[in-house]
């Protein structure tokens, strides 16, 4: 188990020292290290068994600090970071050398972000270095948004989580590249398609990859639980043997003849921002019920819905 707390000096002094630390964002608690030393960044590869062709996110806590990683930042980046940031906004940008290619899995750009959490941007503005952070859980399973989540997954680990409580978001930031200073969604997240569009017009949506992803976070099979996920749309109640051994994920309302304990409910008002929030946390519920899979609901295809169902076809992408 790690030690947990809200004391930033520690955790400022273990990130000095190249361990890692547990951080919380609005999104889903990060596994951060200094993102300037490759050691660190090693450290976190080997924690969360992540290959090391997906790239991670760089956490900074101004924008001045990100115009020391980036060589430049396209007009259209710059109108998303006046509105969106601090907030669940990942751009990425063409990165200086300071970064190491290890933290961009070789790749000429560099995932960065200003995380919209009170105690890490403290944490950042202490710091002499940006933080590279992943999710902080086993590659592939599902995000933490507590700090429990981190403890019960990774807390033998790691010396220190910094518990900032339940994110309020619940889903990864959205991801958006720039090709000739076009924007692109690589990958749908905390700020919707919708709302992108509002700040700098129509973008294109990245299909995310089976192979070498181009941008953290993005590979088909992704954010699973340790048991099978299936989608209601590919799968019929009806014809269920035994209903009591279902576990089931739905919007708004509970299905007739499945136990109440076996359900999670994202949202009884149908509001897609608290959906989004409880996604991950109705997941490992799942995980924890005695049941052969999961059975689960697509939401509204709108809004934060584009997100929520690109995460829950994901994790019914498992191998």
């Amino acid at each position: 188990m790690a030690e947990t707390g809200q004391d930033i000096r520690k955790a400022r002094q273990f990130l000095q020292q190249d361990d890692l630390v547990a951080i919380p964002t609005e999104t889903v608690y990060g596994l951060a290290g200094n993102a300037y030393s490759s050691d660190a960044v090693v450290k976190i590869f080997e924690v969360k068994n992540r290959p090391s062709f997906d790239p991670l996110i760089v956490h900074v806590p101004d924008l001045e600090r990100v115009k020391e990683i980036i060589t430049h930042l396209p007009e259209k980046a710059g109108m998303l970071a006046e509105a969106f940031w601090p907030g669940p906004l990942t751009l990425l940008l063409e990165k200086r050398p300071i970064i190491p290619d290890i933290v961009t899995s070789g790749l000429s750009t560099v995932a960065v972000r200003i995380p919209d959490h009170p105690l890490t941007l403290d944490l950042l503005r202490s710091l002499p270095f940006p933080l590279a952070a992943p999710s902080a859980n086993p590659f592939g399973y599902v995000s933490p948004t507590t700090a429990r989540h981190v403890d019960d997954q990774l807390g033998a680990s790691i010396p220190y989580i910094l518990d900032g409580g339940i994110c309020h978001v619940g889903i990864e930031s959205t991801i958006i590249g720039f090709k000739d200073d076009q924007p692109e969604v690589y990958r749908l997240g905390g700020i919707s398609v919708e709302e992108v569009e509002s700040v700098i017009g129509i973008v294109s949506v990245r299909r995310y990859s089976s192979a070498k992803p181009a941008a953290p976070g993005s590979l088909e099979s992704h954010y699973a639980p340790g048991k099978k996920v299936v989608l209601a749309e590919y799968f019929s109640m009806e014809d269920s043997s035994d209903l009591n051994k279902t576990g089931l994920i739905r919007f708004k309302e509970p299905y007739p003849g499945v136990p109440i304990k076996n359900q999670t409910i994202l949202s009884l008002s149908g509001d897609l921002k608290e959906a989004a929030k409880n996604l991950f946390s109705a997941l490992r519920k799942m995980d924890e019920l005695d049941v052969p899979y999961v059975i689960a609901e697509l939401v509204p295809e709108e809004g934060l819905g584009r997100a929520i169902n690109d995460r829950l076809r994901r994790a019914a992408a498992q191998e």
